[in-house]
């Protein structure tokens, strides 16, 4: 990768200027790339990919947040995009297993109920435990898809956006009371909602079903990582004459005399200019740094009032070789049907109330897992304490949080590793190694604000209050990533889409990608 600079100031001149390395940053970068434009991506921190990171421990790589993917099938949403990013064949994937790709199990329930692959198989694999519900299940299938029709930019079109209030403020608990009446199936259809943070008060229903209508469809793991999607984005984009470097900081934009934005400057003083600048980071600091009064006072003071989503606490276990059996699908366990709903908002006396658990494969031995990582929500509030230190050397504060902490992690761990053992007796002989993150962690890597998962959180009552334009205020700044739209690689994916369709124009753009698509399906 390129990490330092040789060239004189005239040199530094870009038509595009991206900050931040995240996936949207980099689809957002080899897009206009591909259209002959001068790019170039800047990253704070020494590994390029935002959520797409991954890292090592014990030779076992990690991924830090993409652990399974969605509609990566041939012909698919996100199979599609990534074919017009030209990535789509050269990923390495395992699909998770069609009769269950997501388990959802509880404390005091011996039955494991699945979420399967294509929505005749789903509605077949919950027809097994629910029987009198089925035709409600047909109904429910419908209106996910229904729902996700109606987003053009999910199914790769270009119509107008049904943005009706009335549509987007449909409450997703709400509805599927209203259809079903079993309430552990009420429980089980939404339990993977940690891949969206379910709250009964407020998650939309569109929320859900764009999180999970790609999943079933086709769900797939990243072998070695997600950082493979960055890796090649990196590589076509570099293909295409763009530029990337790490540790470029931007802390300033730089205005001329017409108050006209001219460049983004790092915390050493460097300059980049460039005609288009597009934030792929935290939208609050992107306001900071030039004022509200730029992006229009009503416009910042909502972006500064929007609640995030809470993080996360995860541990990353090693196995002993030959000795976990591989398991081809996710586990998302509750304590009880009550806490599938507001999980992170529960009482931490009873914590962890939910976890969601995902293996790798062991590429010597294809019959074990490698690894394991567990996840439960965990507030900022619990690791307010250390909230001056910081573990990345970018940060005046880098170094060690300290002995208290260390500890902190450990008790949590171990709380975790008993429920564990309600399901895997046996886990702890087989543990090689063990290490852990937290919001700390996802605060200092991924530079979200208090390491939250998914950005803003989304809310029936306001709907359009957390729907951000691609397309600010300043003339020549953009906005990308998960708060544009929706999270996740296809949500982020999509988003960097909508970017570039106000740079390129929506028709120009998408009339292309389906061009090239249908040229490369005779290649």
């Amino acid at each position: 990768m390129n990490t330092s600079f040789t060239q004189n100031k005239s040199k530094l001149h870009y038509d595009i200027v991206v900050i931040g390395s995240g996936l949207g940053g980099l689809v957002s970068a080899l897009i206009l790339a591909k259209e002959g434009k001068k790019v170039v991506v800047l990253e704070k921190n020494n590994q390029f990919g935002g959520n797409l990171q991954t890292f090592v421990r014990n030779k076992t790589i990690f991924d830090t947040g993409v652990h399974y993917i969605g509609g990566l099938a041939k012909g698919e949403n996100l199979y599609n995009y990534f074919k017009y990013l030209n990535i789509a064949d050269k990923l390495k994937l395992k699909q998770l297993n069609k009769d269950g790709f997501d388990m959802i199990s509880f404390d005091d329930d011996k039955n494991v109920y699945p979420i399967a692959q294509t929505y005749q198989n789903f509605v077949d694999q919950l027809t097994v435990f629910f029987s009198e519900e089925r035709e409600n299940l047909i109904e429910y299938s419908r209106k996910l898809e229904e729902i996700c029709a109606a987003f053009p930019m999910y199914n790769l079109a270009t119509a107008a956006f049904a943005d009706e209030e009335d549509f987007l403020a449909i409450n997703a608990k709400d509805y599927i009371d209203s259809v079903f009446t079993n309430e552990r199936l009420k429980a089980v259809l939404v339990g993977n909602n940690f891949l969206y943070v379910g709250q009964a008060k407020k998650t939309p229903l569109y929320i859900h079903a764009l999180s999970v209508n790609s999943y079933i469809h086709s769900a797939w793991r990243c072998v070695n990582g997600g950082s493979q999607i960055s890796t090649l984005l990196i590589k076509e984009l570099k293909k295409y004459g763009g530029e990337i470097y790490k540790y470029q900081e931007i802390q300033a934009f730089v205005q001329d005399e017409n108050e006209e934005v001219i460049a983004c400057e790092t915390k050493e003083g460097k300059r980049f200019y460039g005609d288009l600048f597009i934030s792929n980071i935290d939208i609050k600091k992107t306001i900071d740094m030039l004022g509200e009064r730029k992006f229009g006072k009503p416009f910042s003071k909502r972006v500064k009032s929007l609640e995030v989503t809470p993080s996360v606490f995860s541990v990353y276990f090693v196995f002993k070789p030959k000795s976990f059996p591989y398991i081809n699908h996710n586990i998302y366990h509750f304590n009880s049907i009550n806490d599938v709903w507001d999980s992170y908002e529960k009482s931490i006396d009873n914590w962890p109330n939910t976890y969601i658990a995902t293996f790798s494969l062991d590429q010597k031995n294809e019959a074990y897992s490698e690894s394991m990582t567990v996840m439960t929500y965990m507030t900022f509030d619990e690791v307010q304490q250390w909230e001056e230190t910081y573990n990345v050397d970018t940060n005046d504060n880098y170094g060690n949080r300290g002995e208290d902490y260390e500890a902190f992690k450990r008790y949590k761990t171990e709380l975790i590793i008993k429920k564990l053992e309600n399901k895997f007796p046996d886990i702890r002989e087989k543990i090689l190694a063990i290490h852990t993150s937290t919001p700390l962690s996802y605060r200092d890597f991924i530079g979200s604000e208090k390491g939250n998962m998914y950005g803003f959180l989304k809310d029936s009552h306001h709907p359009m209050k957390t729907f951000i334009s691609p397309r600010s205020k300043v003339k020549n700044i953009y906005f990308t990533g998960q708060n544009v739209r929706v999270h996740g690689v296809l949500g982020v994916t999509i988003g960097a889409f909508l970017t570039c369709c106000e740079i390129l124009g929506s028709e120009y753009l998408m009339n292309k990608v389906h061009r090239e698509i249908n040229q490369k399906a005779y290649e």
